[in-house]
């Protein structure tokens, strides 16, 4: 750490932060319990034990104040590690001081809450039971936007707290041109009729047993520690979590048929977790240890998923593994599974979206998050708002609000401005793999299994910096541009039609 940090305020600031970190550390292994091993009748007491801790965050932040005003008078003499430090701080302070305790323990205690009632709520289809939960938490952020402040839209304060910087002036520019784009390359796949909207292994079953061999052949692929620094469980809803840069974990999703679903959201997982294990070490318990941001998190986890994973490239050397672990392959080969990955249909599902239309998703629940902070859409509505705006961008309507508004975890979390993040992300996406192959032929490197040379390339552009810089700052300084669509639109012109308006 006497390598990076030298400035004697900073290195006081990192001691005393410790305790900030080891509460962090402490709310996340909780959260990971729940998501996998907590039983249904423990959430009153942890919820209780979340918000106490939440508590506990503020209260030691805020007793940082006096060291990061000193350090922002040094600014000129801090080097980018140590300004990224107090830049962190910087917001962390300035969210304590704005939003009351009691709001923050409301919030936290709430989120726990339903979450809990929205797990019930969407096996039974039972949007009404949830919906005094969703109303709540849309209440309490609004006061939290209206605390934290904000220009031209309360929204502007959410996306911020999510992805640094961003504000739907972003938002709007990105789907203004995305979306349409979108709309004629899905137009002009349809037409061409290569890719399938449906393929028969979609509805085949699998031995879980079968396909948690599959998952660890997918992590010996990525080149993942498993039981040194990193480990795979199972969830409903799969996730990663770093507790530190040499505890990483995620967890995937056994559904017991289509096999692909869980073998991707490996893969998915895996990216993130990739980032979190190549965060410079030295960074470790300091406020700059993590992800950049929600969005460039997912440019990573994406990346993984789709540009390596659902590759030809990928396909043809992962096919004699797969065959192998799952018997039904026999009479399938490695062309007949690349469009299996790759099925171009219109869905109701976000999770299940293909590159094509996942962001026709992401923009419906930008939409519809942007009315209810605004005020222009109430909860009782949704239903109805939901179906409209998926009949509108993508001709589908849901039979069942558990296809519909109850199919996301994201709201009982009380995250609303987090979806814009997995656009975000995707457009990133885009850059990197405009970037990658002016250093390296990325089909030959997939095809040669080199997944260790991609990973070196996301470590040094990306990874290693965690949160030194804001979101557009590291994309200005390793991409030369911030949030650009048009690298995006091109990749999946040449994945999808064969041509791209770069090559």
């Amino acid at each position: 750490m006497a390598g990076i940090f030298q400035n004697k305020t900073i290195l006081e600031i990192i001691q005393r932060y410790r305790v900030v970190w080891a509460v962090g550390h402490a709310s996340s292994v909780l959260n990971w319990d729940f998501e996998t091993y907590m039983p249904s009748e423990g959430t009153l007491a942890r919820a209780i034990a979340d918000s106490e801790l939440s508590l506990l965050q503020q209260r030691f932040t805020l007793s940082l104040k006096g060291l990061v005003d000193q350090a922002e008078k040094e600014n000129q003499s801090l080097n980018d590690e140590e300004k990224g430090i107090v830049r962190v701080l910087r917001r962390h302070l300035d969210y304590y001081e704005k939003v009351p305790p009691e709001l923050i323990h409301e919030l936290s205690k709430s989120r726990t809450e339903a979450n809990q009632v929205w797990r019930v709520a969407r096996k039974k289809d039972d949007y009404e039971s949830f919906r005094p939960h969703l109303e709540k938490l849309v209440e309490l952020k609004r006061k939290e936007a209206e605390k934290i402040g904000y220009e031209r839209h309360p929204y502007n304060a959410l996306l911020d707290r999510n992805e640094e910087g961003l504000r739907t002036d972003d938002m709007d520019s990105i789907f203004g041109k995305l979306i349409p784009n979108l709309k004629q390359i899905l137009l002009k796949v349809r037409r061409a009729g290569i890719y399938p909207k449906h393929h028969d292994l979609e509805s085949v079953k699998y031995d879980q047993t079968q396909m948690e061999s599959v998952n660890k052949e997918i992590l010996k692929f990525f080149g993942m520690p498993e039981g040194t620094r990193f480990r795979m469980d199972v969830s409903t809803h799969p996730f990663t979590t770093d507790f530190a840069i040499n505890d990483v974990r995620i967890t995937t999703r056994y559904e017991g048929r289509d096999f692909r679903a869980s073998m991707y959201s490996t893969m998915h997982e895996s990216g993130h977790a990739i980032y979190a294990l190549q965060v410079l070490r030295d960074l470790e318990y300091t406020p700059i240890a993590g992800g950049a941001s929600g969005g460039i998190h997912e440019s990573q986890s994406r990346f993984i998923e789709n540009v390596v994973g659902r590759s030809r490239e990928f396909c043809k050397v992962a096919t004699p593994m797969l065959k192998s672990k799952l018997k039904f392959l026999k009479r399938y080969d490695s062309e007949d599974l690349y469009h299996y990955f790759n099925l171009v249909r219109p869905s109701l599902i976000r999770v299940d979206a293909d590159e094509l239309t996942y962001n026709f998703h992401i923009a419906v629940r930008y939409q519809i998050e942007k009315q209810l902070m605004g005020g222009e859409a109430s909860v009782k509505e949704l239903p109805s708002i939901w179906s409209e705006k998926f009949k509108d961008n993508l001709g589908v309507v849901p039979r069942t609000d558990s296809q519909g508004v109850l199919q996301d975890i994201h709201w009982s979390w009380g995250n609303f401005g987090g979806f814009p993040s997995y656009t975000i992300g995707n457009v990133v996406d885009g850059m990197i793999w405009n970037s990658i192959r002016k250093e390296m032929d990325l089909s030959r490197t997939i095809r040669n299994k080199d997944t260790g040379k991609i990973k070196e390339y996301l470590g040094r552009k990306i990874h290693k910096w965690g949160q030194t810089y804001s979101p557009k700052e590291l994309l200005r300084r390793e991409f030369g541009e911030s949030y650009n669509p048009d690298y995006l639109v091109r990749y999946l012109e040449q994945k999808y039609l064969g041509s791209s308006s770069q090559d």
